[in-house]
């Protein structure tokens, strides 16, 4: 354990700290400008925070990166936007989930670890809230029906977020800001 711990390089917390500040402040500023969450905004919202997401996991390939990027994350959430502990646990599942699919492929180059290391982590962590959100609405299960659409639209955006996520990264090494 400590060997992982140590094995970390300043320059790979900077990259993790800035993506997770990044991808924060750019769709709170989404949800902001869209007026709220409205689809558009939603589809938007998801759509950058997984292209960041995948751009981060192809240019840090350490075991951890998605774990460290989701605590931070949480952290910034619960404490400057007042966001509810409930959500702790889906995310941190959903970041295991994908650290556990992304490890065999972990040194392999391309683009595709990343990838799968997001949508993992994106449909994992969407489903487990649907659940968190349907233990605490089981008095009226009715409710589910407006919660249900929102996590919808939501995941289609985390799904074209993918796309551009590896079109970014193909920019990205074109202009040799990532190496491998």
């Amino acid at each position: 354990m400590r060997h992982i711990l140590s094995s970390w390089r300043a320059r790979e917390l900077v990259v993790i700290g800035v993506f997770a500040a990044a991808s924060k402040v750019s769709t709170l500023l989404i949800a902001l400008a869209g007026g709220g969450m409205n689809p558009l905004s939603l589809m938007g919202k998801n759509l950058v925070f997984t292209t960041l997401l995948v751009v981060m996991l192809c240019k840090v390939r350490r075991p951890g990166t998605i774990f460290l990027f989701t605590v931070i994350n949480v952290i910034v959430s619960m404490l400057l936007l007042g966001a509810n502990v409930t959500l702790l646990p889906p995310m941190l599942v959903g970041a295991l989930a994908a650290e556990a699919v992304m490890w065999p492929g972990r040194e392999a180059e391309g683009v595709w670890n990343g990838v799968l290391g997001a949508a993992t982590f994106d449909a994992v962590s969407k489903l487990l809230s649907l659940g968190v959100s349907w233990m605490f609405m089981r008095e009226n299960p009715a409710m589910m029906i407006m919660v249900v659409p929102f996590v919808a639209v939501g995941y289609l955006g985390s799904v074209g977020g993918l796309f551009s996520g590896v079109k970014a990264v193909k920019e990205l090494r074109h202009a040799g800001i990532i190496r491998q």
